[in-house]
């Protein structure tokens, strides 16, 4: 009977609550299913080789509607943001922008530098073990086997079991179209942005008489080794557009549910800056010009994959300083390391000090690497020598800053010029004293601007980005290159690369 009864009570229990889940039903709003990452079919990857971020505020006024300026209006601009290490290269760029980290975790702390197991110089990719394709030449014995941390790409490929392509470039073979003269895309005289056309602070193209425009490339073809010309002109970044749209097509990226990733290098744009100088005519136009082929990009985009079924962000791997010279001469303090000077009063402290050379094995990138086996055999301790020589190059003119490697390991910088320096320093790679030239001051030609340093003209790009799962907006707040990858990582919901040290910027994402 109680068995009963309780089997009775439970079917009125499960009537009334079926009845009023009925009664209610009509009512209900069905929510959506959560969605816990986007998958935008295909990302792409755009970093633009020595871009200031000035070049976009500065050229604002002669970009189109559908390049900078559609990236920027409906896409998220952080204009605060900044390379948090040093040097400020094209190698260690690319790998931090992927990698999500420094080159004292990635590894790659130079284009080239001195390989402390191998006693010589290394560059960054180079890579005996691999061969061209399609040619005979040394061009394509390259590969990230230096690299010590994975990157977007690689977690996006394990991520998807390698169904998601990726593919990267920066050349291409098909430029016959591009032999002819470089004229300005627009009036000359509207570009009111840039210095004059002829001067001193630009390099001269081989073959030509000044540095004014126009720039007759048939004419000096031959003298310049023909097709290597285009590199110093912004013919090549259109070069990189076709094989990007090329690539696009051949190999349907974004044509499945399955996140594919192009990674898109414009290199002209350094080939122009280090040869004509940020505040030339030549890298205001190649600007103009890269604006137009990002347009294309993005057009095809649209076509290909579909509107607001891609993301897309864009950075620099560097910024640039302005031509010393041209500074002088506008009375800013500015100027040029005297190596040869610095290096014979360096070789005397050293014979003085030590009664030998050999105490230092090399220097490079702003470092000191010293001989710690000769140092030993001195019976000098190797933190006494560091500081001991870290003092003579304070005492020189050109010399702002000098840290110690004893430093970097004893201390954790948060801020400054320390902090960037610590950042890109590789305890088993890098040397024992790292120093730092005056602002304005640099290693380098009297023609042509350069990069490298910690300064904030070398650090300060742009950041932008565009596109499925963008909030469109701009932020002040300071972002840095590291948090490029895990912000990417966020939003496909994918694993960060395994050396991660930067952190999402939430306010990018929806």
């Amino acid at each position: 009977m109680k068995k009963f009864q309780l089997l009775a009570l439970l079917l009125a229990l499960f009537v009334s609550s079926t009845s009023f889940g009925q009664r209610r039903g009509k009512k209900t709003v069905v929510e959506p299913p959560v969605q816990i990452a986007q998958s935008p079919k295909l990302v792409v990857g755009i970093v633009v080789d020595q871009m200031r971020y000035d070049y976009l505020t500065r050229f604002w006024n002669h970009y189109g509607e559908g390049g900078f300026k559609r990236l920027v209006g409906k896409g998220f601009n952080c204009k605060n943001h900044h390379f948090n290490y040093a040097p400020t290269s094209t190698g260690p760029g690319h790998a931090s922008v992927y990698s999500g980290t420094t080159p004292a975790v990635h590894g790659i702390i130079g284009n080239h530098w001195y390989d402390k197991v191998q006693d010589n110089e290394v560059y960054c990719a180079s890579d005996d073990s691999q061969t061209s394709v399609g040619s005979s030449s040394d061009a394509g014995k390259m590969s990230p086997h230096r690299m010590l941390t994975t990157t977007i790409t690689d977690q996006l490929r394990l991520h998807t079991q390698k169904r998601g392509k990726v593919i990267d470039h920066n050349a291409s073979d098909a430029v016959e179209v591009y032999k002819k003269s470089w004229t300005t895309l627009k009036p000359i005289n509207t570009y009111l942005e840039s210095g004059t056309d002829a001067n001193g602070y630009e390099g001269i193209i081989k073959g030509e008489a000044n540095t004014a425009f126009p720039h007759d490339l048939p004419k000096v073809w031959e003298v310049n080794e023909q097709f290597d010309l285009l590199r110093i002109t912004p013919f090549g970044n259109s070069i990189t557009t076709d094989f990007a749209l090329a690539a696009l097509e051949a190999e349907n990226l974004g044509k499945d549910a399955i996140t594919d990733f192009l990674a898109i290098s414009f290199s002209s744009t350094d080939y122009v800056g280090h040869f004509f100088g940020v505040n030339s005519k030549e890298v205001q136009d190649t600007y103009l010009r890269l604006d137009q082929d990002l347009e294309r990009i993005l057009n095809t985009l649209d076509e290909k994959v579909g509107v607001g079924q891609y993301t897309v962000f864009l950075t620099a791997d560097h910024g640039a300083i302005h031509v010393p010279a041209y500074l002088q001469d506008q009375k800013v303090p500015a100027g040029y390391l005297d190596r040869l000077g610095m290096r014979g009063k360096f070789t005397e402290f050293l014979k003085y000090k030590y009664g030998t050379t050999d105490v230092v094995k090399n220097i490079s990138n702003y470092q000191v690497f010293l001989d710690h086996k000769v140092i030993a055999n001195l019976d000098i301790d190797l933190d006494d020598a560091q500081e001991e020589i870290a003092f003579e190059l304070l005492g020189y003119d050109v010399v702002d800053k000098v840290f110690t490697g004893h430093q970097m390991w004893q201390n954790e910088y948060a801020s400054g010029i320390p902090y960037i320096l610590q950042q890109g320093y590789n305890q088993k790679r890098s040397g024992d004293i790292l120093f730092v030239a005056r602002p304005g001051f640099i290693s380098y030609k009297k023609t042509g601007s350069t990069h490298g340093s910690p300064m904030i003209y070398d650090t300060h790009v742009p950041l932008l980005f565009y596109g499925k799962g963008i909030r469109p907006g701009s932020t002040f707040q300071r972002t840095e290159i590291p948090d490029i990858a895990p912000t990417l990582a966020t939003l496909l919901g994918i694993a960060f690369p395994n050396g991660t040290t930067g952190r999402p910027i939430g306010t990018v994402l929806e």
